[in-house]
């Protein structure tokens, strides 16, 4: 093991590597507390230089992964390498079929047209959030897992927002290779030898998302 900012690294890499279970409310970044008091990277990771791959809303929960190695930041963040983000959204109202299948095929946010994604409903066993969700008592809600190959702007709740399933709560789980699992809510911890090696970038054609859909809609009508 390395000794880094007073904890120790994984003896494969001299970079530190390490995921974060995101709270809700919690900034994506590192600095003081905001003057509303919201809280930040800084209140729950003592570890300088790192930066995440990939930022989470304020409002939304999850895996966080943070490093300071660049060419992992890059492998893992150009759309063009397709990198699968899973997410768990719970959204108000009961999907149809009909709305699953224009998540899957993509539909047009904000004049930008979604690449196609997987997408089902699920019932995942989740503690509940603080604060609490809004509950309409007239509403049921239901639980999707979504996995896109892109990041764009808040895009899993504009989607479901088209299809008329706003998103009540969104949690992160996975980012390519990499599971939230068991993480407790609030703690991070480094990634082990394993998981370091599995998300090294790979001497591979990067793919352009526009010749990626169209390889994504041949094999769904294959």
């Amino acid at each position: 093991m390395i000794s880094y900012s007073g904890e120790n690294l994984p003896a494969v890499s001299l970079m530190p590597h390490l995921i974060f279970h995101k709270p809700y409310g919690v900034l994506s970044q590192f600095g003081d507390r905001t003057v509303e008091g919201r809280a930040t990277l800084k209140d729950y990771i003592p570890i300088t230089d790192v930066y995440p791959v990939g930022r989470l809303d304020h409002d939304s929960e999850g895996l966080m992964l943070l490093t300071d190695d660049g060419r992992m930041q890059h492998w893992l963040s150009d759309p063009r390498f397709r990198h699968p983000r899973t997410y768990w959204a719970q959204v108000e109202g009961i999907p149809t079929p009909e709305a699953i299948a224009r998540l899957q095929n993509g539909l047009e946010i904000q004049n930008y047209r979604t690449l196609p994604c997987e997408v089902a409903v699920i019932t995942p066993e989740v503690l509940p959030r603080n604060p609490p969700i809004r509950h309409r008592l007239t509403v049921p809600t239901a639980w999707l897992v979504l996995t896109l190959y892109e990041g764009k702007n808040r895009q899993v709740r504009r989607m479901t927002a088209a299809v008329g399933l706003p998103t009540l709560r969104l949690i992160r789980v996975a980012i390519a290779d990499l599971s939230l699992e068991d993480l407790p809510c609030g703690t991070w911890r480094w990634l082990t030898e394993p998981e370091i090696a599995r998300l090294q970038p790979k001497s591979v054609k990067p793919q352009n998302p526009r010749s990626a859909r169209a390889a994504s809609a041949r094999r769904s009508t294959s």
